[in-house]
């Protein structure tokens, strides 16, 4: 094993989290990395990501399908709609992260996303930084946790009325979605 990397059961060399778990592998594989677009498909990001602080991303990503079904598939517009019942049922939900203040910040982002004056999407993607000429990790260690853009991002999130949208929450987001690629060097997805 050299610095940084596993070698999965089909040989191919991973960032060190990527074989810790068999659903570890297909994340690392099939999306985290991978430039994604779309008003549902970074909400659920955004609120999973949120979920995800303080916790295993391991945790969340197993609940996944929970949290799928319990926040109405991450349409925001759904989900702004939901009430007390709503907020009562999903403290009760069994298939999800039960935590007060990331449940209400969930609702609470999915209103302001439906109240912003331009696309989810577009919002988040302007952050991105250039990534031209950037060097690539060697190892995890290389990778930040916060960068000037993730602190940006954050900033301009809370200023909206955002909720639980750290720089280090707005960074792993980049990373999930494409926005950065994190992968190390070594690993097979760096050349994809």
């Amino acid at each position: 094993m050299a610095d940084g990397e596993l070698v999965g059961a089909d040989g191919r060399p991973r960032c060190a989290w990527g074989n810790t778990a068999e659903i570890y592998w297909a994340y690392h594989d099939e999306e985290w990395g991978v430039p994604l677009r779309g008003e549902v498909e970074l909400f659920e990001r955004l609120s999973l990501e949120a979920f995800q602080s303080g916790l295993s991303w391991l945790t969340i990503l197993r609940k996944r399908e929970g949290f799928r079904r319990a926040f109405a598939g991450f349409e925001p517009a759904r989900v702004a709609e939901f009430g007390q019942a709503d907020f009562d049922r999903l403290m009760a939900d069994v298939e999800i992260v039960r935590n007060r203040a990331k449940i209400d910040a969930v609702l609470r982002n999915a209103k302001v996303v439906v109240e912003l004056d331009e696309p989810l999407d577009e919002f988040l993607w302007s952050f991105a930084p250039d990534n031209s000429g950037r060097v690539r990790p060697a190892t995890m260690a290389d990778v930040p946790a916060v960068t000037p853009e993730s602190t940006a991002m954050a900033k301009a999130l809370k200023k909206r009325g955002f909720a639980f949208v750290g720089p280090t929450t707005c960074y792993a987001l980049m990373q999930a979605t494409g926005m950065v690629d994190d992968h190390i060097a070594s690993c097979w997805r760096a050349t994809a």
